[in-house]
């Protein structure tokens, strides 16, 4: 949409625009007041559409805007987030067969042993950096390896909190800085400047904040841990009993490592991971599978009577082993899939960190997410959203107000729509002709959508990444957000040097 070449009409007030706004984080806060942890299972997705419905009342009575106009939006909007609620269905398979099939456990198991919790923040943000930008996807590289970090972070005595911080913070500066990042291409072909090049003039603000951030977590990792050696043993010694540790489950993360080489869309990563790794639990934890069927409703008893002694090779202890309900293993692995499943180690806590949700447990945050998309659809479609920015536009004299609205206008679409796709492509469109008019390079502008709008995304609760990484990690937003540094740093980076004007080029002014 080109705000700057859109027909004249009437605009409500900005103040009037701000009303589904204070109503939406009012109901939020009152939600999280009552319900806290539980918010996302109905609460939050209430106070969209009352927000939703606030913002429609006011626009149909006050300024005659057809339903129509509401609806198209809508639709529009949904369909663009198709991919990403088939995306999250997949991660919830992942997550399951990740778990089940040893992959994860096996990571947790030998990562204890080998990282030090000093050093665990630095590297754990690294690790994620260095696979994100590999992959260009920072929702694979939470839910693979952001999902096993965790574990051992939580292992090594480490707050969940600041684990989560640092997984996300190295997973966005990846996808930030990757060629292969929906987000990166998005931003330059959206402001019209050239993907390596746009790249390039990133670093000058986002090397600093990445390297502050290391840093951070660096000073921070040396005064955590203590005395682990109880706690970690306990965790190696429920994790050994439980699941078949072994080395051949490393076979997973290499085929997705070898399918992220190959450059293929995350959708097809993602479901292609999760299958082999359910083949890996068939051959690895069959007697994983079984608990997990058996714990339903029980197996076909004609099909077990049918198979009963039938011979099959474990790997668990090396030779021919009795599986007598291969029907039970064919249901757990469908439970592992789609449905909640709950693995006894002896450890409480451990039995809570290898406890996964599968694809129901994303039901409520695709439920949260069509509801943020409806309202933001609402918002745009009311012309309420653009009130609100032609007036920080309005503002705009300098280089660092040029900026600094920017940054502050894909923060607030990131809150008001509650996707950064929306928020990248409506800020890049709001601006390009100020920065134009001003004499600014549009690399000025691609830079500082991507230093607001992608790595703020995920510190909204509301937002499509900030709910589905707090549902991904079990972490909720407002828990990690302090720790999120990179993702603080960035747009407060691109402040810093707009004001000092490094490497910042203007033109002669157009008189307009």
């Amino acid at each position: 949409m080109d705000f700057m070449k859109k027909k004249e009409r009437q605009l409500p007030h900005p103040l009037i625009s701000a009303i589904p706004l204070l109503v939406l984080i009012g109901l939020l806060a009152v939600v999280i007041a009552l319900f806290g942890s539980d918010s996302l299972s109905g609460g939050s997705q209430v106070a969209l559409l009352m927000g939703l419905a606030t913002c429609v009342a006011i626009s149909m009575v006050g300024y005659r805007v057809l339903w129509k106009a509401f609806e198209d939006q809508m639709t529009k909007t949904l369909g663009g987030v198709a991919v990403t609620l088939l995306i999250l269905l997949t991660v919830g398979m992942l997550s399951g067969s990740w778990m089940v099939s040893g992959v994860v456990p096996t990571l947790i198991y030998y990562g204890v042993q080998i990282l030090s919790p000093q050093f665990f923040l630095v590297g754990a943000c690294a690790i994620c950096a260095l696979v994100s930008l590999l992959s260009g996807s920072s929702w694979t590289t939470i839910a693979t390896f952001g999902v096993a970090l965790l574990g051992i972070g939580d292992a090594l005595g480490v707050s969940e909190a600041w684990t989560a911080g640092a997984i996300i913070s190295g997973a966005y500066f990846g996808d930030k800085m990757s060629p292969l990042s929906d987000t990166t291409i998005l931003a330059s072909s959206t402001t019209r400047v050239d993907i390596f090049e746009h790249i390039r003039y990133m670093t000058l603000t986002t090397t600093p904040a990445f390297l502050i951030t290391l840093l951070i977590f660096f000073v921070s990792g040396l005064g955590m841990g203590g005395n682990t050696e109880v706690q970690v043993e306990q965790y190696t010694e429920g994790l050994a009993s439980t699941f078949n540790i072994s080395l051949w489950t490393l076979l997973v993360p290499l085929f997705t490592a070898l399918l992220i080489v190959r450059r293929l869309p995350s959708l097809i990563v993602l479901f292609l991971s999760a299958i082999m790794a359910g083949v890996m639990a068939l051959i690895l934890q069959p007697h994983l599978l079984i608990e997990i069927g058996q714990g339903g409703n029980g197996p076909l008893d004609l099909w077990s009577l049918a198979t009963e002694g039938t011979q099959e090779w474990s790997m668990f202890n090396g030779e021919w082993s009795m599986v007598n309900d291969p029907w039970s293993m064919i249901k757990g692995l469908a439970l592992t899939y789609y449905g909640a499943t709950a693995v006894e180690t002896g450890n409480a806590a451990l039995n809570e960190l290898v406890s996964t949700g599968g694809m129901t447990g994303m039901l409520n945050t695709i439920w949260l997410i069509i509801c943020a998309m409806c309202f933001g659809a609402v918002m745009v479609a009311s012309g309420m959203i653009e009130s609100i920015t032609r007036l920080v536009i309005s503002w705009v004299r300098h280089r660092f107000g040029l900026v600094a609205s920017t940054a502050s206008t894909g923060l607030f679409l990131n809150i008001a729509t509650g996707d950064q796709f929306i928020s990248i492509v409506l800020t890049a469109d709001m601006f390009r002709h100020v920065y134009k008019r001003l004499g600014f390079e549009p690399r000025l502008l691609s830079r500082t959508c991507e230093d607001s709008a992608t790595v703020t995304s995920v510190l909204v609760p509301w937002n499509t990444c900030g709910m589905t990484q707090s549902t991904v990690l079990g972490v909720a937003t407002m828990t990690y957000l302090p720790y999120c540094f990179f993702n603080i740093l960035s747009p407060l980076m691109t402040l810093l040097v707009a004001a000092i004007g490094w490497r910042i080029r203007q033109e002669k002014a157009e008189n307009k």
